[in-house]
């Protein structure tokens, strides 16, 4: 919306981002290696099982306990009382402005220094349970609307984010956040439970979030 019409170059601007991505992932690595990491054994074991016919029943039964139901409950754990939490920020009043407006106005000159705003940053943070959720929760914010809801087309949006102030410089601080901020709730929970170490989970949460706030803050003042 904001970098190009062109599908092609859209398709480009993507694939950069994409590309960066990797780039960043890989001299993370590299920064881990020689410090957190430093020493560590870096082997990786795959062990196989044994070849046998495939019991389809089995497979099924594992599947909808392992894959669907254990991570849609972890889910509704959190979205749950998360929803709840933004509903009532959404809806509870502080003189004639939302507790939700009145956090955001706080979290503004944070949200300036990195080329946002009070509102995206936000969104980032009640997007916890469900990154999905962050850009309806930055829309309920700016329209006052009291509840998530969704835009009718990308120029609907596109409208709705430039009367709030949103530049080149916004959008393209806010992709590169959505790229490097803390993974949502599922994934934490999913790193506590096979690293079983609070350690690596909480650094899961502040390397890409440092990342990220650098990042944005280098991109705001370049440009």
């Amino acid at each position: 919306m904001f970098f190009s019409g062109n599908t092609t170059l859209s398709a480009l601007i993507l694939l950069a981002f994409i590309a960066f991505s990797m780039m960043v992932t890989l001299f993370s690595s590299q920064i881990l290696t020689k410090t957190v990491l430093k020493g560590e054994a870096s082997s990786f074991v795959l062990e196989l099982p044994p070849f046998r016919k495939p019991q389809f029943g089995k497979i099924i039964r594992q599947t909808v306990k392992e894959k669907i139901l254990f991570v849609l409950l972890r889910a509704v754990a959190v979205a749950a009382p998360a929803g709840l939490v933004i509903w009532c920020l959404a809806n509870i009043k502080y003189g004639n402005v939302t507790l939700l407006s009145k956090i955001a106005e706080v979290l503004n000159p944070i949200g300036k220094a990195m080329g946002m705003d009070g509102v995206i940053l936000l969104g980032f943070i009640l997007g916890f349970p469900a990154n999905e959720i962050v850009i309806p929760v930055i829309l309920m914010t700016y329209l006052s609307t009291g509840e998530l809801g969704d835009y009718a087309s990308l120029e609907s949006l596109k409208q709705i984010l430039t009367d709030n102030g949103w530049t080149a410089t916004t959008a393209l601080c806010t992709c590169v956040f959505s790229m490097f901020h803390f993974p949502c709730s599922t994934t934490l929970l999913t790193i506590k439970k096979e690293t079983k170490s609070i350690k690596w989970t909480l650094l899961s949460v502040l390397l890409p979030l440092l990342l990220g706030t650098v990042l944005c803050i280098v991109i705001n003042l370049i440009f």
